[in-house]
């Protein structure tokens, strides 16, 4: 009778465990899902404004269209910023500030970007200071690239409330899923004592 008592408990807990793996696979399914549309999303201004430079300076434009564009400090602006190479990865124009300084993006993405014509990547020029980056290569008169970008300081709080949100509604799903298994077996373990 013991060693069925002990037989019944083992199934029962890795009963448990086995829902609360599909549990916890499911919800990182979710999570996944959703932080890549988030941060997917993040990219959707720079992508137009990197393909509407980058049409205008292939046409002929000159750095002039530029004109304007007020400066964006990097690390405190959620406003987007642009930023234009020549093709030997000289900096011509920013409207982007960092520090007071104008910053630059490693080399490694424009040559990348030469070969594979856009980049979307995430670009961190210092601790906690996240960029959502576009860059579009362009040929004319005058071969180059731009980059266009933003702050991701918006979206990040977006997905530590998604990583909250689900971690709570986790939590809630384990102890519902353990409630009914004990009181499943609370059923079963009464008819079986009729």
């Amino acid at each position: 009778m013991a060693g069925n008592k002990v037989s019944g408990d083992w199934k029962w807990i890795t009963g448990i465990l086995f829902a609360v793996l599909v549990l916890t696979l499911s919800y990182g399914v979710i999570y996944f899902a959703y932080q890549q549309i988030l941060r997917q999303g993040a990219n959707d201004p720079q992508v137009q404004m990197a393909e509407d430079y980058s049409e205008q300076l292939s046409s002929g434009e000159s750095l002039s269209i530029f004109t304007g564009l007020k400066l964006v400090d990097i690390d405190k602006s959620l406003s987007p910023y642009v930023m234009v190479y020549d093709n030997t990865g000289t900096l011509k124009f920013s409207s982007a500030r960092f520090n007071g300084n104008v910053p630059t993006i490693p080399a490694g993405v424009l040559e990348y970007t030469r070969s594979h014509v856009e980049d979307r990547v995430t670009w961190q020029p210092s601790v906690g200071v996240r960029q959502a980056i576009v860059v579009k290569y362009y040929k004319g008169n005058n071969n180059g690239f731009v980059v266009a970008g933003r702050s991701l300081r918006e979206v990040e709080i977006r997905e530590n409330n998604l990583t909250k949100q689900l971690f709570f509604l986790w939590i809630i799903s384990v102890v519902i899923i353990i409630l009914a298994e004990l009181l499943s077996k609370k059923i079963v373990f009464t008819k079986n004592k009729r």
